[in-house]
């Protein structure tokens, strides 16, 4: 005996309904707002980390400081410093009034070496 299978026809396609689908709709209204919710999370992301970033970069530009222990160190460091250059002033004129006073000592010296007839060394 054998036996034959025969499949059964297949129905022909139907057109798509005419009109909205609600399927379809909904699938879309899903993905819109899932858009819309991973936008607003990396809005509210972005302004979380460069928010602070930003703020400094402001600070920065405008020249504060955010650390007011350290605005007053550098303060403090730039009245010494002022205070240095002063003092360089002070020491290069003793410096030349000491080489001015070598000078009229060497002198003397010697005038007073001629005068009484010795030679100079």
């Amino acid at each position: 005996m054998t036996v034959l299978q025969v499949s059964a026809p297949v129905p022909p396609q139907l057109p798509p309904p005419i009109g909205a689908d609600p399927n379809l709709a909904f699938e879309r209204l899903q993905e819109s707002a899932m858009m819309v919710l991973v936008l607003i999370g990396f809005v509210i992301v972005a302004v979380k980390v460069f928010g602070p970033l930003a703020r400094a970069w402001a600070h920065k530009l405008e020249g504060r400081v955010g650390d007011p222990e350290l605005r007053a160190e550098v303060d403090h460091l730039r009245a010494q410093l002022s205070e240095v250059d002063s003092l360089r002033g002070r020491v290069g004129e003793l410096e030349e009034r000491l080489d001015f006073t070598e000078r009229l000592l060497t002198e003397r010296r010697n005038q007073d070496l001629l005068q009484r007839g010795e030679r100079g060394e």
